[in-house]
């Protein structure tokens, strides 16, 4: 009675179902392993290994190892599912060369050329500048265009824009800065700096922070122009002009002392006013200023009045001079004449060397021959119909 197929073998005899079989299952009579494969034989004795495939041609059972399990497991997957040969780990197999050998050398020293030569071209804009160092050294300095260095790691290029300005405000918030200046006064002030790169070596390897080293200087050059000034001259814009100029120049100086390669390209004052605290006394001061400037100026107006006025006046006594020179006698009485009349115009009687005279009162008859003036009111009638 055949019984039930085994796990462990093909069926027909269970007499092996221990799994050691007979003396052909893999183990000769010393108990040790062959390392190649027996002939193949057309009927399989005793239990069949479940990890080793089954078919056609099967060898005689022996012992798994891994590599079997790598190299026969993985030649087709399961079920039609796998579709090719696969290599090592389940991957496919690169398609081979003519001569048989793989393509994958081939890709790995085209890629490695591909990114060498990158790494050797540069295109540099119109504004740009590129610093080439070998090995972490400085080596060159490369303007804009299409330039060529050796590959990285040997040689890196690093590319900064050295035309475009750079702006920095100071102070960086809306905090106060004060200032002293020369007549011991207080002002806060805030303002931009414009600043480019001129020498790209000396400001790659010199400065660690180029924005914080031109806000110190800048603070610094402008304390100095500050205190060379009053503060009228701070405020005023003419002022305001001439210390923008010199910080101007006073933080080049620096600069070029420090050889940062930045080139100060202007300082412009924002705001310079008086300190918060002292901003309402120091309104009134400037009204009480203004109002006296007003004053003085309705002086120098009148003074204008007065001295032009005293000018005709000399001027008609130089021409009655001139007539008088000519004939003095007319000129005497007529000038006698005048100012009489210019004396009794409005006075009634005269004290003469006689006494008192009553003269004809014209200025009285000609008042009273005077129309009186029309003070009647005059009422608009109505035109309408009742």
């Amino acid at each position: 009675m055949t019984g039930r197929n085994s796990p462990w073998g093909g069926g027909g005899n269970d007499g092996g179902g221990s799994g050691d079989g007979d003396g052909s299952d893999g183990a000769d009579a010393s108990g040790s392993q062959p390392d190649e494969p027996q002939s193949e034989t057309p009927e399989r004795k005793g239990p069949r290994n479940p990890w080793l495939p089954s078919g056609e041609g099967t060898p005689p059972r022996r012992s798994a190892s891994i590599e079997d399990i790598f190299r026969r497991g993985d030649q087709r997957r399961p079920g039609g599912g796998g579709g090719g040969p696969r290599g090592p780990g389940g991957f496919p197999n690169l398609p081979r060369r003519p001569d048989g050998k793989s393509w994958l050398p081939l890709g790995i020293g085209a890629a490695v050329l591909v990114v060498l030569g990158f790494s050797s071209v540069h295109m540099l804009g119109p504004k740009e500048q590129g610093v080439v160092t070998t090995l972490g050294q400085y080596s060159r300095t490369v303007d804009s265009g299409v330039s060529l260095t050796l590959p990285w790691p040997i040689e890196q290029v690093k590319v900064v824009d050295v035309s475009s300005f750079q702006v920095v405000a100071v102070p960086d918030n809306e905090n106060e800065k004060l200032m002293l200046t020369s007549d011991k006064s207080l002002v806060d002030l805030s303002y931009l700096v414009r600043w480019n790169i001129k020498g790209l070596k000396d400001y790659t390897f010199r400065l660690a922070d180029p924005d914080g080293t031109v806000q110190e200087v800048a603070e610094a050059a402008m304390r100095a122009s500050i205190a060379q000034v009053s503060l009228g001259q701070a405020l005023s814009g003419a002022g305001r002009a001439q210390v923008e100029q010199d910080v101007g120049e006073r933080m080049q100086r620096i600069l070029d002392f420090y050889r940062s390669g930045i080139a100060i390209q202007g300082v412009e004052i924002k705001k310079a006013d008086p300190p918060a605290k002292t901003k309402g006394a120091f309104d009134n001061v400037n009204v009480a200023q203004q109002e006296a400037e007003r004053d003085r100026s309705e002086a120098r107006a009148w003074a204008q009045q007065v001295i032009a006025r005293a000018q005709g006046d000399a001027s008609s006594f130089d021409k009655v001079y001139e007539e008088y020179r000519l004939a003095p006698e007319v000129t005497k009485r007529r000038m006698y004449y005048e100012t009489m009349e210019r004396v009794l115009r409005d006075n009634d009687t005269v004290v003469g060397e006689k006494g008192v005279n009553t003269v004809l009162p014209l200025p009285e008859m000609q008042r009273r021959a005077a129309p009186a003036p029309d003070t009647s009111v005059s009422v608009p009638t109505s035109t309408g119909g009742q």
